[in-house]
Order: C-alpha cells, then sequence, then structure tokens
C-alpha cells in the first residue's frame, strides 16, 4: 500500500506518515517503483502514534516512545512510566476543570439568587 493509499484508508495525516518514515523505524517498508509501501507491521506502528499522537503525546515524545517500542527489547518500564506521566497531567488537567465547573456553578447560582428575589 503507497503512503497516499495508507493516508485515505486510514486516515492518517500525511504529516504523520513522513514522520514515521523521517525517524527510520520503518524498516519494513519498501521503496518499490519509487513509491513506499506498508504492510500490516507499519499499520499496527502508525495505529500507536495516533493514539499517542490523540492522548496529548509531542512529535519528540511519540518518536522516543517508538524508539523505545521498537530498538529496545526491555523498555516496557520506560514507556509505562511515559504513559504514567501522561496519565497523572491528563488527571491534573480534569481535576483542574472540574474546580473550575465548581466556581462557574457557584458563581451561576449566586447570580440567579439576587436575579430571582422579588
Amino acid at each position: 500500500m503507497t503512503i497516499q493509499e495508507a493516508s485515505e484508508r486510514y486516515q492518517i495525516p500525511m504529516n504523520v506518515l513522513r514522520e514515521y518514515e523521517s525517524w527510520g523505524l520503518c524498516g519494513a517498508v519498501k521503496k518499490v517503483m519509487g513509491a513506499w509501501q506498508y504492510d500490516d507491521t507499519d499499520l499496527e506502528r502508525l495505529s500507536t502514534i495516533m493514539t499517542l499522537h490523540d492522548i496529548g503525546f509531542t512529535t519528540e515524545e511519540v518518536e522516543t516512545y517508538m524508539r523505545l517500542l521498537l530498538e529496545q527489547e526491555d523498555s516496557g518500564m520506560a514507556r509505562l512510566q511515559m504513559l504514567n506521566q501522561k496519565r497523572t497531567a491528563a488527571l491534573d488537567e480534569i481535576h483542574f476543570r472540574e474546580r473550575q465547573l465548581e466556581r462557574l456553578d457557584y458563581l451561576r447560582h449566586e447570580l440567579r439568587k439576587k436575579t430571582e428575589r422579588p
């Protein structure tokens, strides 16, 4: 499958595919007739990359994660630490937003009380 076909079929942005190729991590990708050809292994890796981007990893973090995954057999703990850090940051953001909502609701409540008085 060519880069264009992979992009269209799996809705993977071209910049992500080019990013993947530029890292040199796509050992199974072959250049055939002037076009990169992706196999199932590449598509699985690209799925992981898309997931990492979706959960908030920066491009540099995605590359680090993928290098650990593909180049170091015993990198599970390092990758787990990266995921745990993202999870902690996401929870911190959720809790911050919850506090914002509580304050917003308090202000709305107070304003309603004042405007509903006869």
